[in-house]
């Protein structure tokens, strides 16, 4: 019994000693793990921070025209799908796809024998009554006649007259004519083939001047003005800019956009802009003036505001010039570059690419081979 009681206060002791050395061991490995990153942090503070390559430009002060951008569609001048008014077998096409046709001409002609005999007929007709109009006029002067006699005579003399109009106007719905000068679409038709009322023969657009339709919201509305020089382009001649005059301004703001609807006019003498293109629309607002501009490469877009990163200037001879962040305040755009409202002034030299690698008091190499685009209005390159 005593041996019994001796062994277990053994054991005890020696689970005791076990947890003690396991504690001691996670603490000294705890403790060293904490001294390391410890030592660590202290290591990154003291170690010097390495030069981060960048580009800079300098803020410059430019000439700015005020505008507003808009989508816009062309529209022609004047423009229909011309159709016969009647049903009938085409007997003549006197165009060619493409032709440039002046108004009165006569574009496609239909068969139209039975009605230019119905035309002959009432002529004759009209004719015959007219000398007897002429001869009841000699007659009621003397009381040849009666008057009653007179009267039907001079009525179917008038009636002879408008048969003969309306057989012209029968003939002449046998012939599609151009009700404008424009050029013509493409022509499938050919002389033989029946075409019923309705039904389109051709499409004539007239293309110089050329129409843009666009819509600004209605709070620039009272920025415009009929008159104002506008600018188009156009990705199918993106090398090239059109210019264009304000014409018109809609009268009403639609309920549904609160936008208004614009209309410019452009010379189109070259056939160049056609009807359905989109083009980029630039409204010349305002008078032109002075602004602070960087490219927008150069601008950091934060929930809390815009910052730059602004390049100071060494503090010793062999030292290096260091990265600060400043807040701005941005205005208008206009191609790849922003208009600077506050918070710089002409001539600091600003950070234009790198940004993301900088933060306040890093070191700066400035290499400025390569640089972020600044053109007030780009164009697409073609490669």
């Amino acid at each position: 019994m005593t041996a019994r009681t001796q062994r277990v206060p053994s054991a005890r002791r020696r689970m005791i000693l076990m947890l003690i050395a396991v504690g001691s061991l996670l603490a000294v490995l705890i403790g060293w793990n904490v001294f390391g990153q410890v030592m660590m942090k202290k290591a990154a503070r003291e170690m010097p921070v390495p030069p981060q390559t960048v580009s800079t430009t300098r803020v410059a002060l430019d000439d700015w025209q005020p505008a507003l951008a808009a989508i816009g569609s062309l529209r022609a001048s004047r423009g229909a799908d011309l159709a016969f008014d009647v049903s009938g077998v085409i007997a003549t096409v006197n165009l060619k796809s493409g032709d440039v046709v002046q108004q009165g001409d006569v574009l496609v002609q239909l068969r139209d024998e039975d009605d230019a005999a119905l035309l002959n007929q009432a002529e004759t007709a009209a004719a015959l009554a007219k000398l007897t109009f002429d001869r009841a006029q000699r007659q009621i002067a003397v009381k040849a006649i009666s008057q009653a006699d007179y009267d039907t005579i001079a009525a179917d003399y008038k009636a002879k007259q408008a048969s003969v109009q309306y057989a012209r106007v029968i003939l002449g719905k046998k012939q599609l004519r151009a009700p404008f000068t424009g050029r013509a679409g493409i022509i499938t038709l050919s002389p033989g083939a029946y075409v019923s009322a309705g039904s389109p023969i051709v499409t004539l657009q007239q293309l110089d001047p050329i129409r843009v339709d666009f819509q600004v919201p209605q709070r620039d509305l009272a920025q415009l003005e009929v008159g104002q020089r506008v600018s188009l382009r156009s990705n199918a001649h993106p090398q090239q800019e059109f210019t264009a005059t304000l014409s018109a301004i809609e009268p009403k703001v639609d309920t549904d956009t609160r936008n208004v609807r614009v209309e410019a006019s452009a010379a189109n003498s070259d056939g160049l802009l056609v009807p359905g293109m989109f083009v980029n629309v630039s409204v010349e607002v305002g008078s032109a003036r002075r602004e602070l501009t960087l490219p927008q490469a150069a601008i950091t877009f934060n929930p809390y505001g815009q910052t730059v990163f602004i390049v100071k200037p060494p503090a010793g001879k062999d030292d290096k010039p260091t990265a600060q962040q400043a807040f701005v305040t941005t205005g208008a755009t206009r191609g790849d570059q922003v208009a600077i409202v506050g918070g710089l002034e002409a001539g600091t030299e600003v950070v234009t690419s790198g940004q993301l690698k900088l933060k306040n008091g890093t070191p700066l190499v400035i290499n400025n081979s390569h640089q972020p685009a600044n053109d007030p209005a780009p164009r697409p390159q073609e490669h």
